[in-house]
């Protein structure tokens, strides 16, 4: 596959990741503190997602492990970072360094399940 196309998924998900930032009133229930578990859960999960796209991205055959989850965790931050500086600009929204830390872990988490999906070849049809 084309290096390029690899990249698509991942920008797809940094796009969903702004659009949704950039809405000025995106409550999720009425109940604030669920409305604030599930703001808190799509933090981790879009930037979960975004760390796994990004590391498979990089993931090429002969790449070092350590790099490619080096690489996609220092993006996942820059962008989680630049996202938080977003809100803060789009009325309605405030920006958090909280929020930027469960993006952070989050991003972990999607790094973990990826090597556990390619450490297990889930996914991958049999030979």
């Amino acid at each position: 596959m084309s290096r390029i196309l690899r990249w698509l998924p991942a920008a797809a998900q940094a796009t969903l990741i702004f659009v949704l930032s950039a809405q000025p009133d995106l409550h999720l229930a009425d109940e604030p503190l669920l409305d604030f578990i599930l703001h808190k859960a799509g933090h981790l999960a879009v930037y979960a997602i975004l760390a796994a796209l990004i590391a498979w991205a990089l993931d090429v055959p002969g790449a070092a492990r350590l790099r490619t989850w080096t690489v996609a965790v220092v993006a996942c931050l820059v962008y989680a970072a630049t996202d938080e500086l977003h809100q803060g600009f789009v009325p309605g929204r405030h920006s958090t360094p909280v929020d930027v830390a469960i993006d952070m872990f989050g991003a972990l988490l999607g790094l973990a399940a990826y090597a556990w999906v390619t450490r297990n070849r889930v996914f991958r049809t049999p030979v």
